[in-house]
């Protein structure tokens, strides 16, 4: 990345926050979606056929049948979004919240309870028959949603309580990918299957080879999400399985490379005090010692690490304000207000505001009484409890399992529409509850 580039992104992300960025796009699909002279334009727009073809070859195709815009975007770019959240599991796992028994506690039993109790009450809640199939809606906490609340009250909030609810989410995920996995899958075709099989072994030999070229992983998962798309499992799945293969450690180790810089500092001419504040014309030898410099810092950081940086921007300001755009559209003049009240949207609703702070202040709490955790740093119970309400924002992911719940089911378009009518109302309720709670609980500024 250029430094022009990288200087007008990081202008941009300091000022466009990823979570107005969010919220914009899911105010724009409300309004496009009910707009008598747009809704129709809004809702062909994903049914659009899309080709990605090199001769008969159509990579955006199923079955045989080219994939449609929203299919694309769902299966596709939300698979890039899952590689995003498997490398952030991984590098968690490894050197984060999660890479030990006493970080990993709190949080993993915090979203344990934050997936089973919103999905009985779901159960509770919900109709019989084709409704249930959404059960896992209410499971997901939406990480950027989350943190973006907080990120409101800046230094209010202790970092202990920051770090509990980004490793619940991540924790969380883990959970909604498992359920994907699982619970998601179509008829199995082996042929493809197999081939998926293939290009998971080819990743993991390559890692163990010491294979640490990013662009390797990119195209051998391309090749696989093709694989998995044909073979009944889940597409996104492919995006974690390429996390969890790319390598986490250095070819030759940190020292080596610190070595390096170290020795190509040395050969840099030194610059006479007096002429510190002019220009330098550099030689062909100098350029050449900082061109190594570059390299080997570069090479310091993992291609796990590197790739995740790399997809940051992209999945924040693109692919998931674009899924909001394309699934957060609800014609709310087909919807009857008596849905939030009963049937999928209540049991949703319900499922996020309610049972998401049950289920992680309960299971939480228990722990802590049992001496197995205690409270994060610098929290007590009420701030602790106000985060645990800012969980019930489910938006992303439990948008995401709605459509595969209920988009091809007979029957399924009035289901989903609740669906996301639940989720959204979930969402912003549990965010204002928990500014509200958090703005009374948390410590004051300090000047």
């Amino acid at each position: 990345m250029s430094h022009s580039n990288y200087s007008f992104l990081s202008k941009f992300k300091r000022h466009v926050n990823s979570s107005m960025v969010l919220i914009f796009f899911t105010v724009l699909a409300l309004v496009c979606a009910n707009i008598p002279d747009v809704k129709e334009w809004y809702f062909d727009l994903w049914q659009n056929p899309v080709s990605f073809s090199i001769g008969e070859f159509n990579f955006f195709s199923h079955g045989g049948h080219a994939m449609s815009l929203g299919a694309v975007i769902n299966d596709f770019l939300m698979a890039i979004f899952f590689l995003s959240v498997g490398l952030e599991i991984k590098r968690e796992i490894r050197v984060g919240e999660l890479s030990t028994r006493e970080k990993a506690m709190l949080p993993i039993i915090g979203a344990c309870g934050g997936m089973i109790v919103p999905v009985l009450l779901f159960w509770v809640f919900s109709p019989a028959g084709v409704a249930s199939d959404g059960l896992a809606i209410p499971m997901a906490t939406d990480i950027a949603f989350s943190l973006g609340v907080l990120a409101v009250f800046r230094t209010r909030v202790p970092v202990g309580l920051k770090v509990f609810l980004a490793a619940l989410a991540v924790a969380d995920d883990l959970g909604g990918i498992l359920v994907i996995a699982l619970f998601y899958t179509s008829e199995i075709n082996m042929t493809f299957l197999l081939l998926s099989a293939l290009c998971v072994a080819v990743m993991v030999v390559a890692n163990i080879m010491k294979v640490r070229s990013k662009a390797f992983y990119v195209v051998v998962g391309l090749v696989l999400w093709y694989m998995m798309l044909n073979s009944g499992i889940h597409a996104t799945i492919a995006g974690v399985i390429v996390a969890f293969c790319v390598p986490a450690t250095l070819k030759k180790g940190t020292g080596h490379y610190l070595e390096r810089i170290r020795e190509n500092i040395n050969k840099f001419p030194k610059i006479d005090v007096d002429a510190r504040r002019n220009a330098v014309v550099l030689t062909n030898e100098d350029i050449h010692i900082l061109k190594s410099i570059e390299s080997a810092a570069d090479k310091m950081i993992s291609p796990l690490q590197d790739l995740e940086d790399n997809l940051s921007f992209l999945i924040n300001y693109l692919v998931i304000p674009l899924f909001a755009f394309a699934n957060a559209g609800i014609d709310l003049s087909a919807m009857n207000v008596g849905s939030l009240f009963s049937g999928v949207g209540l049991a949703v609703m319900i499922g996020l505001v309610v049972g998401k702070f049950v289920g992680v202040f309960s299971f939480s709490w228990l722990a802590i009484r049992m001496k197995l955790v205690s409270l994060p740093a610098g929290a007590d119970w009420k701030s602790f409890a106000s985060v645990c309400v800012v969980c019930g924002i489910g938006f992303t992911v439990s948008m995401f399992i709605a459509d595969l719940s209920y988009a091809a089911v007979p029957g399924g378009a009035s289901l989903l529409g609740e669906a996301k009518l639940g989720v959204l109302c979930g969402s912003v309720i549990s965010a204002v509850l928990g500014c509200l709670l958090l703005n009374r609980y948390l410590p004051e500024q300090k000047n």
